[in-house]
């Protein structure tokens, strides 16, 4: 078995970079110059600005490793190969089937990951020139803690949590990561007119709407009024019940797009007259086995018959889901 991150320290990652990749300071070009100073006397390099502080990376990245797969579908809408990702959790052995034809035509090989963290060994012989990392979630937190690690493999640039949606995670990657602000323009604007093709071919039932995140074990959670999923559907005509300004003593979870609620909360906190239930990271229930549960069953919205499921991916998309998601309610409320 390979080794989790903690268990290949720095000085160790460093020598197998020497002795592994043929990349060390006395490589040379094919016309004789060494390739060290080729890269540094050219305009190849770029220094981008990142939560770890300033990172120099290529211009021109080909070889790309992304380690949260909230992030690595933007490389595909961008059409930028990817050689290697993690997949969508630690259990999971396929990538998400939004981009897994094009992982599939790219070649692009599956990190892997586990609760201990990103296998650096793995990463190290796929033999990047740039490492993204970060994002939202349990990926963004262990990239921070491995970052050092990782800078020893290559430039690595990551992504801060804190950025709320897609669209902010897309201008950073095309215009700050890939210089491709352009592109990110082109992306945003075929989603614009998306959405407003589905905002008028839907009718929106009664709102405000609230949203239950269910975990495995069903334990309840809800999503923030001010939070990507919800201001997505707000666009769209879904305005979200305020429950974090009803409830103050409700508290963020992790990179602050989810809180968590006992069952009795669930009651007191729920008033609104539409509910969107989802699971975390997998399909974990429906909204329609949810409501034989009393606590559930007598909620606003289901006394009002109108408790509808969202895709678990509707919690934290990218650009691929977000369109899907588009599609999504239309087809529902069409």
């Amino acid at each position: 078995m390979r080794r989790p991150l903690l268990a290949l320290p720095a000085a160790a990652l460093a020598l197998a970079l020497l002795a592994g990749c043929g990349g060390g300071s006395d490589a040379t070009t094919d016309d004789g110059t060494d390739a060290g100073q080729s890269a540094a006397d050219g305009a190849a390099d770029r220094a981008v600005d990142t939560i770890q502080g300033e990172v120099t990376i290529p211009a021109d990245p080909q070889r790309i490793v992304v380690l949260n797969s909230a992030l690595t579908g933007f490389f595909y809408a961008l059409d930028v190969p990817v050689v290697g990702s993690v997949p969508l959790n630690t259990e999971s052995t396929d990538f998400p089937p939004f981009w897994a034809d094009e992982a599939a035509a790219d070649g692009t090989e599956i990190v892997p990951w586990s609760n201990d963290g990103f296998d650096l060994e793995a990463i190290l012989l796929m033999e990047p020139d740039l490492i993204v990392a970060g994002g939202q979630g349990f990926p963004g937190m262990q990239a921070i803690e491995a970052y050092d690690q990782l800078s020893e493999i290559a430039p690595t640039v990551i992504v801060d949590q804190a950025l709320p949606d897609w669209h902010v995670q897309l201008d950073y990657i095309a215009g700050d990561v890939l210089d491709r602000p352009d592109d990110a323009q082109a992306l945003e604007d075929a989603y614009a007119a998306r959405a407003a093709e589905v905002r008028d071919a839907i009718t929106v039932p009664e709102t405000p709407v609230a949203y239950l995140l269910m975990l495995p074990d069903l334990r309840p959670f809800s999503i923030p009024e001010d939070s990507a999923l919800p201001q997505a559907l707000a666009e769209l005509g879904f305005e979200p019940q305020p429950i974090l300004a009803e409830n103050p003593h409700f508290e963020r979870m992790g990179s602050g797009d989810s809180f968590e609620m006992s069952t009795e909360q669930v009651g007191q906190a729920i008033t609104a007259p539409t509910v969107f239930v989802l699971g975390f990271q997998s399909e974990v229930i429906s909204a329609a086995e949810l409501g034989e549960d009393p606590t559930y069953g007598d909620l606003p919205a289901y006394q009002n018959d109108q408790a509808y499921d969202l895709p678990y991916w509707a919690h934290r998309a990218d650009y691929q889901t977000a369109l899907e998601l588009l599609d999504y309610i239309e087809a529902e409320f069409g």
